[in-house]
């Protein structure tokens, strides 16, 4: 028996197959725009504010790369 999960997740990827590359980046811009709208609407923050949180948040856990000079050899 198959879930419904798994179902979906069945749709869902037989759906996106079906989609030309350029559909497929547009969705998956409208996937970003959407939860930026919600971080906003969840955090009280204007568009300019939200986006420079989200970029020191993703910035913040990464981890200095050694060839690019910043770590030991």
């Amino acid at each position: 028996m198959a879930s419904v999960a798994a179902d979906l997740r069945a749709r869902t990827t037989a759906r996106v197959l079906a989609m030309t590359v350029p559909e497929r980046i547009a969705l998956a811009l409208a996937l970003g725009d959407d939860d930026l709208a919600r971080f906003m609407r969840s955090s009280g923050l204007e568009r300019p504010v939200a986006l420079r949180r989200l970029r020191a948040r993703r910035q913040g856990g990464r981890a200095p790369s050694a060839c690019a000079g910043d770590g030991p050899p």
